[in-house]
């Protein structure tokens, strides 16, 4: 009995300090010049933390903004009234400059490339600095909420470069572009990610049709018409199963596509621009080529040689476009890398099952060819003889 008490006691032990010294690293951190603040959030991304007191009476709110951070670095908070993230967002900047003292300031981000230079924001700040200590660094604040409005959309940032006192674009990894969500300096309620967790669903959704249609099926849809063909047992079942594998690739990457438009109008401020280019080119090529089946001549017509080179260099395009844009769409969700890992694997084979099935069909089609070139020889000297 003894024995099985001690280890719940110690178990009991640890969870208590845990919640000690994660209540220390937020609602009883120490200040210096003996400021305190009424509520704290420990943000979920970027290791930040915000602390804050609401003066109901006079309508203002006073901040402390700490992010863990390099003397080489920026921090950045802000409160975005529209309910968007970067593009709206009225922004406190701090970063130490190369004489050693911290500056704070504070600007207004009012496009997708902006320039981060000091200005006014739409509602009154007063009493900002900034601070760096124990590796941390901080900006305080005040606060004059428009119109007694408690309820904002803020967003956070760290990690951007500094050199000769500018500041450098951010990361856009994924716990960068998820530091925003809802906060109510009245009831002290945050909702980290701003209705994030239908947004990454919506993320992956769009992941998954993509490397599928694209990343897959494509590949193994060209795979099928290049080497069952060369069988002649195979005509037509290749045709249709080339046909119905490249439809439901293209079915599928429109549902991709279409979610990716989604995540786009709903993400503003975050725009990924080689990713959504080769989005849309992958989008055109494949409906062109869907066009391009229906238009499809005879074997014996005059045209048909010309569809065929475009049909396949289209073809071969939407292959090496979409494989590209997927792995630069899994650099954009950064999920685990078993999932990279395992869509190489996907790839390799695929690449593997093509070598293996080039070195057995090119002797029989120059075998077939050759016989083809000897049935006409001898079909053209028996006319010249009977000519004769």
């Amino acid at each position: 009995m003894e024995t099985t008490i001690r280890p719940t006691l110690l178990f009991i032990c640890m969870i208590s300090l845990f919640l000690l010294s994660s209540a220390q690293s937020c609602s009883n951190y120490a200040f210096s010049r003996n400021r305190v603040f009424s509520s704290c959030s420990t943000l979920p991304y970027l290791n930040a933390n915000l602390h804050w007191k609401y003066n109901p009476s006079s309508g203002t709110v006073e901040i402390a903004y700490r992010a863990t951070q390099s003397t080489s670095r920026w921090i950045a908070w802000a409160i975005n009234l529209q309910g968007g993230q970067m593009v709206g967002s009225q922004t406190l900047v701090a970063f130490q400059k190369s004489t050693g003292a911290m500056s704070a300031y504070t600007t207004s981000i009012d496009s997708l490339s902006p320039t981060m230079q000091q200005g006014k924001l739409s509602f009154p700040v007063s009493n900002i600095d900034a601070e760096y200590r124990n590796g941390e660094m901080i900006i305080y604040a005040t606060l004059t909420l428009p119109n007694n409005r408690t309820t904002v959309t803020q967003v956070w940032q760290e990690e951007g470069p500094v050199q000769g006192d500018q500041i450098g674009m951010h990361p856009t990894t994924k716990a960068n572009m998820q530091a925003f969500g809802k906060l109510d300096f009245l009831s002290g309620q945050t909702m980290t990610t701003g209705g994030g967790n239908s947004r990454i669903r919506r993320r992956n959704v769009h992941g998954v049709l993509s490397v599928v249609s694209w990343g897959v099926l494509m590949p193994l849809g060209v795979i099928i018409a290049r080497y069952m063909k060369v069988f002649k047992s195979a005509d037509p079942a290749w045709f249709y199963l080339h046909a119905a594998c490249q439809t439901s690739a293209y079915a599928v990457g429109v549902a991709g596509w279409g979610t990716g438009l989604k995540l786009g109008s709903d993400s503003v401020g975050i725009q990924y621009d080689t990713h959504r280019n080769i989005g849309i080119a992958l989008f055109s090529l494949g409906t062109l080529q869907v066009f391009a089946l229906l238009m499809r001549p005879k074997k014996d017509h005059k045209y048909r040689l010309y569809w065929n080179i475009y049909h396949h260099s289209i073809g071969y395009t939407v292959i090496i476009l979409g494989i590209i844009n997927v792995f630069k769409g899994l650099d954009i969700l950064d999920p685990e890398k078993k999932w990279k890992h395992a869509y190489i694997g996907i790839i390799a084979t695929l690449g593997g099952i093509a070598v293996f099935l080039e070195a057995i069909t090119w002797p029989i089609v120059l075998k077939r060819k050759r016989s083809s070139e000897k049935s006409h020889h001898g079909a053209n000297g028996y006319g010249y003889g009977q000519t004769a």
